[in-house]
């Protein structure tokens, strides 16, 4: 297969897969951890009015789901890849991170919560991929 074909194919699958597992974790956490009481959770009006009585624990799925997904989807695209694998993975990484500043300016979460988030789920998540894939 062309090398730029297969490149592409392992972006799109990383995308998939790194999605799948984010909205995976996403939607069984309120099993785990139930939202407040009074919480509206099914819209984005609703968790904007309702954020004020969302606790830490609250925050540790979706920190997972951005974290796993990141990770899973940079895997993907790393184990995938013919070439650049380490360039690939990052790339996930980023758009993951795009996706998660544009939750952060959505979303008025708390400001630790929105730094960690940033900081420790998407590039490091889309590096640790990067080194596990290029080990095999």
């Amino acid at each position: 297969m062309n090398p730029f074909l297969r490149n592409t194919l392992a972006v799109i699958a990383g995308l998939v897969i790194g999605s799948i597992v984010n909205m995976s974790i996403i939607l069984i956490s309120g099993s785990i951890i139930p939202a407040p009481n009074g919480a509206d959770v099914t819209t984005t009006e609703g968790l904007k009015a309702t954020m004020h009585l969302f606790e830490p624990k609250h925050f540790l799925f979706p920190f997972l789901a951005h974290a796993l997904g990141t990770f899973a989807g940079a895997l993907t695209t790393a184990v995938a890849a013919i070439k650049h694998k380490t360039k690939l993975a990052f790339g996930i990484g980023g758009f993951f991170l795009f996706g998660g500043l544009v939750t952060i300016f959505t979303l008025p979460s708390p400001l630790w919560y929105g730094l960690v988030d940033l900081v420790f789920a998407y590039i490091p998540m889309a590096y640790l991929a990067s080194k596990v894939a290029v080990k095999k």
